[in-house]
């Protein structure tokens, strides 16, 4: 019996020896199983792809445009200098337009101008300096003018609203020996950005930007068409027919302003939202010049004449009572009796009658100041020529005590108080042919229904959760790879806990206070079965002492050895 009990504890304390674990984390390693050593290298990678990733998606949000409206010949060649550059860059509309990183925008600029990039469609005074030696006259006049047109084309082209633009110059060859030098003309063709107009302002200032850069060009020589067709300088003669942007902007100010002086007065006294008004305002743009002269002489009861000059003559003479004239019969006729009958003494009218013959002639000219008034009368252009009004007002709302709410119309009276507040308020002329209406109308509000759209129908919640379902994803992914590959692996390779003493095991093998006593009125929780070994072997050694010393000494002498 003590040979059977002996083996068999020697067994049991074979089995308890622990195992010898690797010293270092690499040993630790090295000592797991292919399989978990290929799930801890894939972990890590897929961890280093995820980090790669994330970097990329997080830099390719923020790019700027680097060049728009580019031709196929000059985003080719952007495209391969970037490429040398090692500049990442997107397409967009429709290979148009190159993108870059915003950090990267200037200095790709910077790099692009000094390698003369982009060159643009249109050809400047560069054509000039390809000169060829031996050309003739004709092909410098040539060259000079495709260059002057591409010059204008590029100058017009840098308006906002000008897409594309075409320049065409007609430039006669001047010589000397004819009487008749023939103008230069131009005609410009323009391609509009979709939705966007050109102003006369505009329209006159390339007209005069073509004239001013060809010598002797007449601004009415210029025409400009657009996309379309359309003449834009047909009307030179009379800039003032129809109406531009600035004139029908005037009249829309000009009627808002009205309508805006109706609600601030009404609005107190039928309530707000009560009230619709418009205001039609017929604005007169001509221009008009009256001259008008009036003279009128500065003589009057009171008034001293102003002389400007006077000229005066005088001239006397006499002759004797001999017959003078021409001698005949005419000349030798009896003086004719006088019709009037003569009063005098006879001596005096003898003594006259005796005497020679006497005459005097004086002449005056004398020139007077005049006023003269000249009148010039020019009519301001914006004067309103007509105004009509229409003014709508809801009938009254009355609530009662019960809350009911009913409607009731206003009275005539009211109505046609509201209507000279209308007149005051906009300055009714009879005489101008205005015209007001105020009526009396019940309003029909419909009242709009709120839908209710669900958060995840929302646009801005749809966009935030695209912008956040890539690095959702990559979080996830990453999670699951640390979860599922690495983690476990770095747990095999982590160092176990330290092994308890020998001692301290059997302590807690022999020690009964460890066991958990039952609570009151409740059974004590069963103890571990190695117990029940303890208490054979205790009953072992009561019976057979002898066998017991003998398997104790076989322990010391193993232990020994």
């Amino acid at each position: 019996m003590d040979n059977a009990v002996v083996p068999a504890r020697a067994n049991a304390n074979a089995a308890a020896l622990p195992m010898v674990e690797p010293a270092g984390f690499g040993a630790r390693v090295a000592a797991m199983p292919m399989k978990t050593k290929l799930m801890f290298g894939l972990g890590l990678a897929g961890l280093a792809a995820l980090a790669v990733a994330m970097t990329m998606w997080s830099s390719q949000g923020d790019y700027k445009v680097l060049y728009a409206n580019l031709s196929d010949k000059d985003g080719g060649a952007i495209i391969a200098q970037l490429s040398q550059m090692n500049v990442p860059y997107r397409h967009a509309d429709g290979g148009a337009a190159i993108l870059v990183p915003a950090a990267k925008v200037h200095d790709a600029r910077l790099k692009l101008a000094a390698a003369g990039l982009p060159k643009g469609s249109v050809v400047g005074y560069e054509l000039m300096d390809g000169a060829r030696f031996g050309q003739t006259q004709f092909q410098e006049r040539l060259t000079f003018q495709r260059g002057l047109e591409g010059e204008l084309t590029r100058s017009i082209t840098a308006l906002a609203a000008v897409q594309n633009a075409r320049v065409h110059l007609a430039l006669p060859n001047q010589n000397g020996f004819f009487r008749e030098q023939q103008k230069p003309t131009a005609s410009v063709m323009l391609t509009l950005y979709p939705g966007r107009t050109l102003d006369r302002a505009q329209i006159a200032g390339i007209v005069h930007l073509v004239s001013s850069s060809v010598p002797e060009m007449n601004p009415k020589a210029v025409s400009v068409l657009d996309q379309t067709g359309a003449l834009l300088t047909g009307d030179q003669a009379n800039p003032q027919a129809g109406l531009d942007a600035q004139q029908l902007q005037y009249v829309a100010q000009v009627e808002s302003g009205y309508q805006k002086r109706i609600f601030e007065l009404l609005e107190p006294l039928v309530g707000r939202d009560n009230l619709r008004a418009a205001v039609t305002a017929d604005v007169d743009f001509s221009q008009s010049e009256a001259t008008s002269e009036e003279f009128s002489p500065n003589q009057g009861k009171d008034a001293t004449v102003a002389i400007r000059s006077q000229q005066v003559s005088e001239s006397s003479g006499s002759t004797g009572g001999a017959p003078s004239g021409v001698p005949g019969a005419a000349s030798n006729q009896p003086p004719v009796p006088a019709t009037a009958p003569v009063s005098g003494s006879p001596g005096a009218l003898q003594g006259a009658q005796s005497g020679g013959n006497s005459n005097s002639r004086r002449d005056a000219t004398t020139n007077y100041e005049i006023d003269k008034t000249v009148r010039v009368t020019r009519n301001a252009t914006g004067a309103i020529k007509r105004l009509n009004a229409a003014v709508v007002v809801n009938h009254r709302t009355t609530t009662d005590a019960k809350g009911k709410t009913t409607t009731t119309p206003l009275t005539s009276d009211e109505i046609a108080k509201l209507t000279a507040l209308v007149q005051e308020s906009i300055g009714f002329k009879q005489e101008r042919g205005d015209s007001v209406k105020v009526i009396n109308a019940p309003f029909k509000v419909e009242k709009i229904e709120k839908v209710d759209i669900p958060l995840w129908k929302q646009p801005e919640i749809i966009d935030m959760l695209r912008a956040a379902a890539v690095p959702a994803g990559l979080a996830l992914i990453a999670l699951l790879v640390f979860f599922g590959m690495i983690r476990p692996a770095m747990k095999a390779a982590l160092a176990p806990p330290p092994a308890p003493a020998p001692g301290q095991q059997l302590s807690a093998v022999v020690d009964d206070d460890n066991l958990l006593p039952g609570a009151a009125g409740a059974p004590a929780l069963p103890a571990p079965k190695s117990n029940e070994h303890l208490d054979a072997a205790r009953a072992l050694a009561k019976e057979n002492p002898a066998a017991v010393a003998n398997i104790v000494r076989g322990w010391v002498s193993g232990e020994a050895a």
